[in-house]
Parts: C-alpha cells; sequence; structure tokens
C-alpha cells in the first residue's frame, strides 16, 4: 500500500510543454501568435463596438455576430497569456487549480461558439426559407433567451469534468504536452480508473458538436432546397451570398475541434507536434479570421469599418 502511496498523488501544479523540440525558436514562433492574438482582440472589439454603437446593426444577424465575437475574445483571453508566458518568460507551470479552471473556460466556450454557431444557421434558414416571417420569428426576447440557452448549455455539460479531474488520482508524471489545459491532456495523466469520465466526455461531445453539426447541414440543405427553386439566377446568387460567411467561420471552427478530437481518442501519434499545432490552429484561427471573413463578406459591416477608419 505504501509503494501505492508513493506513485500516486494529487499535483499542486502541472507542467506545460510549449512545442517540444522547438524551445531555442520559442520567442520567435511567439511573434506570430502574438499578432494573431492581438488581431482578434481588436477585431472581435471592433465588431462589438460597431454592432453596439449602430442602432442599423441591431438586427438578428449582427446580434448573433456579437455573440460570436464574444465567445472569440473568451477563448482568446483564456488561452493566450498561458501561451505567450511559455514562449516569452518559460512560464512553464501551473497549478491544478488554475489548469481545471482554465480546461473548464476553453471547453465550455467551445460548446458555447458551436451553440451559437447553429443559432446563426438558424437566422440564415429563416432569412431565406421563410422571409415573411423572419421579424416575427426572431425577436429580440427569443434571441436573448437562444444566446443564454447557448451559455447554459456549454456550462452545464462541462461543469462536471473539472469536478471528476480534481478527485482523480495522478501519477508524478504530470507534464501535459500542449502549452495550455485541456481535458483530454490533463486525463490521460490519472491513475485512477477514468472511464466514466472518458465516456461522459465523448457522450457530451457527440450529443452537442455532432448534434449540432448535423443540424447545420440539415438547415443548408434546406437552404440549397430553396434557392434551387428561386427562378432568378441573380437571386439565387443574392441568396447563397448571405450564406458565404457563416459556411466560412463553420468551417473554421469545426474542421480544427473535430479533427482535435479525433487524434486524441482514436489516432495513435508517436510525436505529439501535429496534436499541438492543431490545438494552437484550433485557438488561434477562428477568433483572428472569423472578423475578417465578416468584415470582407458582409457589406454593412465592412462599410462601417472603412468610415471608422476614414474618420
Amino acid at each position: 500500500m505504501s509503494a501505492v502511496n508513493d506513485t500516486i498523488f494529487q499535483p499542486a501544479q502541472f507542467h506545460l510543454t510549449g512545442i517540444p523540440g522547438l524551445e531555442d525558436v520559442h520567442v520567435w514562433i511567439s511573434i506570430p501568435i502574438c499578432f494573431m492574438y492581438i488581431t482578434s482582440i481588436i477585431g472581435n472589439s471592433l465588431i462589438l463596438f460597431l454592432i453596439k454603437t449602430d442602432s442599423t446593426l441591431h438586427e438578428p444577424m449582427y446580434i448573433f455576430l456579437s455573440m460570436l465575437a464574444i465567445t472569440d475574445l473568451g477563448l482568446s483571453i483564456t488561452t493566450m497569456p498561458t501561451i505567450l508566458g511559455i514562449f516569452w518568460f518559460n512560464s512553464r507551470e501551473i497549478s491544478s487549480n488554475a489548469c481545471f479552471a482554465q480546461l473548464f473556460l476553453i471547453h465550455s466556450i467551445s460548446f458555447t461558439e458551436s451553440s451559437v454557431l447553429l443559432s446563426m444557421a438558424f437566422d440564415r434558414f429563416v432569412a431565406i426559407c421563410n422571409p415573411l416571417r423572419y421579424a416575427s420569428i426572431l425577436t429580440t426576447p427569443r434571441i436573448a433567451m437562444m444566446g443564454l440557452v447557448s451559455l447554459l448549455r456549454g456550462v452545464s455539460v462541462i461543469f462536471p469534468l473539472p469536478i471528476l479531474l480534481k478527485h482523480f488520482r495522478y501519477c508524478k508524471d504530470n507534464i501535459l504536452s500542449h502549452s495550455y489545459c485541456l481535458n483530454q491532456e490533463v486525463m490521460k495523466m490519472a491513475c485512477s480508473d477514468i472511464r466514466a469520465h472518458s465516456i461522459y466526455s465523448f457522450f457530451v461531445t457527440v450529443a452537442s458538436v455532432g448534434l449540432d453539426v448535423l443540424l447545420i447541414l440539415l438547415s443548408y440543405v434546406m437552404i440549397l432546397k430553396t434557392v434551387l427553386s428561386i427562378a432568378s439566377h441573380a437571386e439565387r446568387l443574392k441568396a447563397l451570398n448571405t450564406c458565404v460567411s457563416h459556411i466560412c467561420v463553420v468551417l473554421l471552427f469545426y474542421v480544427p475541434v473535430i479533427g482535435l478530437s479525433v487524434i486524441h481518442r482514436f489516432v495513435k501519434i508517436p510525436s505529439p507536434l501535429v496534436q499541438i499545432i492543431m490545438g494552437d490552429i484550433y485557438l488561434l484561427i477562428p477568433p483572428m479570421m472569423n472578423p475578417i471573413v465578416y468584415s470582407m463578406k458582409t457589406k454593412p459591416i465592412r462599410v462601417k469599418i472603412i468610415r471608422v477608419f476614414v474618420k
């Protein structure tokens, strides 16, 4: 029994690796990462400022866009300081409580963003398939309720995970192969029976993110069916053009998320470098690119941004 107690403990902190094998160039790697972080902060803050201050943008589509900007800001602020701290100051240690809090925020915000993307797909579905009832269906109270439900779902389904992780016993190896804390990585460090935790996290991912993806695909099947029934070619292009921004954002979010989840659970990779790069892409690219995509493809947003900079 004493031998078991010597090898199993509750760690006071975890050790983050950064990017193994590239420690000598961490400072240089941090330059594009810092640029993307600043771009995401400025871009999403600008989107929120424009939507809040311009009454012409107080429409369902832009309210959902502001929700997306808030979740992107949350993801960036939750993770980037930790990553830059490793690259700039070699600050690799993170307390167990801070690690559990960080993984809770990362996963709950990600699930919330998935719900927001589903809400945006519903917005496009109603706008194209039922335009005459658009204003009566997507009222302000209903939009607020959809946002609240998205947040509550993201928090409630992830809340049990850090509680379970906190009560696990851990082996002496407390080195995480990422620049921040993820549920899958911390779970691997446990010496306790993690089957229930693993099954729950897999079920939550499939039931939440998987369901969101299916419903988004279904909404676009219905949208495409409606668009193809429009006689005018110009009108068809106009209707599809309103969906381009959302499709780009959906791909930017779900491709890395699904890829990272599949690699963690089903693919054995000798080097953790692929997982680390995909994890960083998942947290860096969507928050930076989402405001750029909507700025380029949405004329009202583009015009407002040009006016801001011209002034």
